[in-house]
């Protein structure tokens, strides 16, 4: 998995390519949203546009995000899932409890509305 990010506005955007199936390619994504939440960014965007495959441990990892956000007071919205990280969001029914945007303007709205 690759990934990239980027702070702006006081909102953490996360952009993943590849397959997010959990240790050791998640390790960066969790120290990275380690540090923004240190730094009081509480506001987050994870791109999953680009990621081909995700399994039980990076469905994990999405949870543990979300409640690092939620924790502190704030809000993680995903960005464009496939439509197999959809269906799966959907048989998990964590659809209910992870915000779909379409792309990054309605992500950063969302985010806004949150607080």
């Amino acid at each position: 998995m690759n990934l990239t990010h980027a702070i702006t506005n006081n909102i953490l955007t996360a952009r993943l390519q590849g397959d997010l199936i959990g240790s050791p390619d998640t390790q960066q994504l969790l120290e990275v949203v380690n540090n923004s939440i240190n730094k009081n960014i509480i506001l987050c965007a994870v791109d999953l546009s680009k990621v081909r495959f995700i399994n039980s441990s990076g469905i994990g990892v999405l949870v543990s995000l979300l409640t690092k956000f939620r924790n502190r007071g704030g809000e993680m919205v995903l960005i464009n899932p496939s439509e197999h990280i959809r269906k799966l969001l959907i048989i998990t029914k964590l659809n209910a409890i992870f915000t779909v945007a379409e792309d990054d303007a309605q992500a950063a709205n969302l985010l806004k509305e949150s607080k």
